[in-house]
């Protein structure tokens, strides 16, 4: 039987070689295109001479401060709500003519509603209770310009939509509101939230404020890109697809999606929050780890946080740590030199603090986390065309090709990229639900009830503008865990030579998500997290 059991062995893995010979080969053939690609654009941009543009110095240590520390001030009548308020309005009033995050603002109404805080304030004998009731007391926040904001613009940057404004705030919203944050602005979004770029018709497009000639994601790229810049002490993102990791990771913040279902998502775009089993989630978009959690209470509400487990201690030695390296998935670049020596770093450092050493694993279904993600997408409510239309009428592509192809149409190019799409055949339904059924048991055989994974965020850091159009598929590592509905923290791990962001994502079993913010902290502890873009701008 043994002998049998090695032969067996040999046949699967001589096999297995000429899979591997290929993948291999596909992989170079990639890595060259995508460098052949940066090349070309990189030519571009230095020619324009938009390399060497940086943003203006922090000249407030507040404004680099966590918003649990900004509350803490203002709450014990160190510096006043409407002080703080002003320093950070007067920060987006100097970033943004660089990086084009807030699309609108609303600081007259802030600036009174700080007031009245500082009011409450001193006038409350209570301050613990104040802290229970509402813990971002006085602190400013922003939004996605798709989520509700009584009275700010929500067109979801259609130019159907130009003007029309929120006539209530969305479920998220309302309850940061009530923590007594105060929202100062929404942000820029891709239209209809699609697409890994931050650019619509109706505001333009959104740059990286560590480069502004490359990306900041989709489709919270606004939200990311004001906040790591200190124009917003933080922020709320949405996420069906990586979009509130996508632009965390490439803005060099936290990005955390909570298990699925959980969130409120009345009030994002069109939807009404009755909907569902959808993948959809709202996001805690923050600078500091030590923001997730609070701001992830309120999200979810008290309903909903013993499910969390978020108040309980998280004993790092007895977390078991698996990591992936290569996901493999062939649609996607084939992640770089850097990004791997992220995962390790990661994974060396909890090496020395965890009983059981970290194992590398290897899951065949990651292979398929495009195909997987698209196949969910249809299981989503609501109508694309429709939607695109503003729902009076419904998009389709073949009348809208003329006015592509003179230049006069009223959409982007993902929009119309999307209706193509769905015109192709559709992912079998039985080898979908067979894989991502599969590819969960074996992911949660891994993790249990205790372990985390550290997963590759992307192929590579941020790309340059337009470049996502040659690399379409490059958002699966973040989707795939929409897919799963499972929790994941986006870490920032510092910047690599470039001066671009790089990190990680901890991903935890269902309900696990305070293993994974407890991981989020002892990595920003030990890398350093979030960096300011001012400091290390190097074109």
């Amino acid at each position: 039987m043994k002998r049998k059991s090695l032969g067996s062995r040999r046949n699967k893995a001589s096999s297995q070689r000429p899979c591997n010979f290929f993948f291999k080969m596909m992989s170079f053939i990639r890595f060259l295109f995508d460098r052949f690609i940066d090349y070309i654009f990189r030519c571009v941009y230095c020619d324009f001479g938009m390399d060497h543009k940086r943003l203006p110095q922090v000249k407030d240590t507040l404004l680099t401060e966590s918003a649990l520390s900004l509350a803490s001030k203002i709450r014990n009548r160190k510096v006043t709500s409407e002080h703080v308020v002003k320093l950070f309005i007067e920060r987006a009033k100097e970033v943004n003519p660089f990086i084009n995050g807030l699309v609108q603002d609303r600081f007259e109404e802030a600036l009174e509603e700080a007031r009245n805080v500082d009011k409450l304030i001193s006038e409350s004998t209570d301050l613990a209770a104040l802290e229970l009731s509402k813990p971002f007391l006085g602190v400013p926040f922003t939004s996605k310009e798709s989520t509700a904001a009584k009275g700010c613009n929500f067109s979801f940057g259609l130019l159907s939509r130009k003007g029309c404004k929120a006539r209530e705030d969305a479920d998220i919203v309302k309850k940061t509101k009530d923590s007594g944050a105060i929202l100062i602005g929404v942000t820029n979004v891709p239209e209809l939230n699609l697409w890994s770029e931050t650019r619509n018709n109706v505001y333009g497009q959104t740059n990286n404020p560590f480069n502004f000639t490359r990306t900041v994601g989709g489709s919270s790229g606004g939200e990311s890109s004001l906040i790591t810049c200190c124009g917003t002490a933080f922020g709320l993102g949405t996420d069906i697809g990586g979009s509130s990791r996508m632009p965390a990771f490439y803005c060099g913040i936290f990005g955390h999606k909570p298990t699925s279902g959980l969130t409120s998502s009345r009030g994002m775009t069109f939807r009404k929050g009755t909907e569902k089993n959808s993948m959809v989630s709202a996001g805690t978009m923050t600078k500091y780890a030590e923001d997730i959690t609070p701001l992830l209470k309120v999200l979810i509400g008290p309903e909903n946080i013993p499910k969390l487990k978020l108040d309980s201690e998280v004993d790092i030695s007895k977390v078991n740590v698996v990591y992936v390296e290569e996901p493999g998935d062939m649609r996607v670049s084939p992640v770089s030199d850097t990004l791997k020596c992220a995962v390790r770093r990661s994974v060396n450092h909890l090496a020395t603090l965890t009983e059981t050493e970290p194992r590398h694993i290897s899951i065949a279904g990651f292979r398929h986390s495009y195909s997987l993600w698209r196949h969910a997408m249809t299981k989503e409510e609501g109508n694309f065309p429709f939607d695109l239309g503003n729902r009076e009428r419904t998009i389709s592509l073949w009348s809208e090709l003329p006015f592509l192809l003179t230049g006069s149409t009223q959409f982007t190019l993902p929009s119309l990229m999307r209706l193509w799409d769905m015109k192709m055949p559709k992912t079998d339904k039985k080898w979908a639900e067979r894989e991502t059924s599969k590819l969960l048991k074996q992911l949660l055989e891994e993790l249990d009830s205790n372990g985390v994974l550290i997963f590759p965020s992307c192929p590579d850091t941020a790309p340059y503008h337009y470049a996502t159009f040659f690399r379409p598929y490059n958002f699966s590592y973040w989707a795939i865990f929409n897919v799963l509905n499972l929790p994941v923290t986006q870490v920032p791990l510092g910047v690599d030579k470039t001066g671009l962001p790089i990190g990680v994502q901890v991903v935890g079993a269902p309900y696990q998500d305070h293993l994974c913010i407890a991981v989020a902290q002892e990595l920003e502890r030990a890398f350093g997290g979030w960096v300011s873009p001012s400091s290390v701008c190097q074109y």
